[in-house]
């Protein structure tokens, strides 16, 4: 049997984002374990056993109601034991009373790995702060600027998914916009060709050697 620590859970929501009530989203569980079982917790106490599909395991909110809101987390185990526990992962239910901003991305939705890519969330709301939210992670990014703009210097594969963002303004109390659209990012490998091109790009002094040798040897 694996020990405690050997195995990490990664714990996210499908979609994510802030919920309406009666609105739905999913509890997600993801390890790399073959068999054993999943437990989510809400705070200290147990609420279900997770049906295990592979390596995940789902868990279903449908017509949320405020009670639903809270601090859940999964603990993996075997044979009655113990052997992880993810993060804990906030779940909020809330009115959602502001107009759904846009969310765009440039120069494009499909891009080669190293190239500088920006988000920007438009809410027709003024005085907004805005997250930018990556499906399958549980961290929102809080977006900058009054158009809500994040940039990405150089993506990577790993950066690929999909995003969405979601507003909200502080007056008496939070408003919430609801989810924006969702973008596909979409990274695709370097050439040797095309990282010469992205230093050229960063770098107006690199020698321009390093291209032509590049397209020499792939003729």
């Amino acid at each position: 049997m694996l020990a405690l620590g050997a195995v990490t859970i990664s714990i996210f929501l499908k979609p994510p984002g802030v919920i309406p009530p009666g609105g739905s989203t999913t509890i997600c569980c993801i390890c790399q374990c073959s068999y054993g079982s999943f437990v989510l917790y809400k705070g200290s106490r147990r609420l279900h056993t997770l049906e295990q599909s592979g390596s995940r395991a789902e868990f279903s909110i449908s017509n949320a109601t405020y009670k639903d809101r809270g601090t859940y987390s999964c603990h993996y185990l075997e044979g009655g034991t113990v052997l992880a526990r993810s993060d804990e992962l906030d779940v909020s239910v809330e009115e959602l009373r502001l107009p759904r901003p846009d969310l765009s991305v440039l120069p494009e939705h499909e891009v080669t790995a190293g190239a500088a890519v920006m988000f920007r969330c438009t809410s027709a709301q003024p005085s907004t702060g805005c997250y930018l939210y990556l499906e399958g992670q549980s961290r929102a990014q809080l977006l900058s600027g009054e158009q809500g703009d994040y940039n990405l210097s150089h993506v990577q594969k790993g950066d690929s998914g999909r995003y969405s963002c979601q507003c909200y303004t502080i007056n008496a109390s939070i408003e919430w916009s609801a989810v924006s659209n969702t973008l596909d990012l979409v990274v695709r490998a370097a050439t040797p060709a095309t990282l010469c091109l992205l230093l050229l790009h960063a770098d107006h002094s690199t020698d321009f050697t390093c291209c032509t040798v590049t397209t020499l040897a792939k003729q």
